[in-house]
């Protein structure tokens, strides 16, 4: 059976990712006009309306609308209101992003929740690393540290909806993802399709511990 993953092609090595993980934004990005503008333009999408549509039905000029829309003026009151008519929204939904709270959990070593898990068995230590609940991203994202020690059993193998990394912190593992074994060392990475059964099938070297990142759509 393999014992690593498959080694990337040497034509997508270098790749660039779609995302800048250094990117800053514009400090525009941060001010309200911009953010109405995000939202005017979004709910006029979703309407499957153009610019000329919208000018058509509130009144206001085409180049008006493109300055709210790109956040280049301030619209009045008055202006806003006619654009929530016209949107069939709240005059509330155009100050949705602005006022949105960005969460941020902070968990001290050792101080992770301990949970039970659906196939979680007497010797697996589940300690939940953090939580943030519904959010702008669209995704929910599980944070485990899951420890193995002398007294853990083999268990029939996860299944669940998702993307799940585990990185391997101590010990050594052999794991099982759908029909294949990794044998997993401090320092190894396995990303994968969780929707596959997967789970620790081989307890090589005790105690074992490891990161597990579970991401899924927050509307599963």
């Amino acid at each position: 059976m393999p014992q690593s993953l498959p080694s990337i092609p040497q034509k997508d090595r270098g790749a660039k990712l779609s995302q800048d993980p250094h990117l800053v934004r514009d400090e525009r990005e941060k001010v309200l006009e911009v953010a109405i503008g995000r939202e005017v333009r979004g709910y006029r999408r979703q309407k499957g309306m153009t610019v000329s549509d919208l000018a058509q039905v509130t009144g206001l000029s085409i180049g008006m609308l493109s300055k709210i829309e790109n956040g280049n003026t301030s619209p009045s009151l008055t202006t806003l209101q006619t654009l929530a008519h016209a949107l069939s929204v709240p005059l509330t939904a155009f100050f949705r992003r602005f006022e949105e709270h960005r969460e941020a959990v902070h968990t001290k070593a050792g101080k992770g929740v301990e949970i039970e898990r659906a196939g979680t068995r007497a010797g697996h230590q589940y300690n939940l690393l953090g939580h943030i609940g519904a959010n702008s991203s669209g995704v929910m994202v599980e944070p485990y540290l899951i420890t193995l020690n002398t007294e853990s059993d083999i268990f029939p193998t996860f299944q669940h909806g998702g993307i799940e990394t585990i990185y391997m912190l101590e010990g050594e593992l052999g794991y099982r993802h759908s029909d294949q074994l990794y044998h997993l060392c401090p320092g190894d990475t396995l990303f994968f399709d969780a929707d596959a059964p997967h789970g620790p099938e081989i307890l090589k070297k005790l105690p074992a511990r490891y990161l597990s990142i579970i991401t899924y759509p927050q509307n599963t």
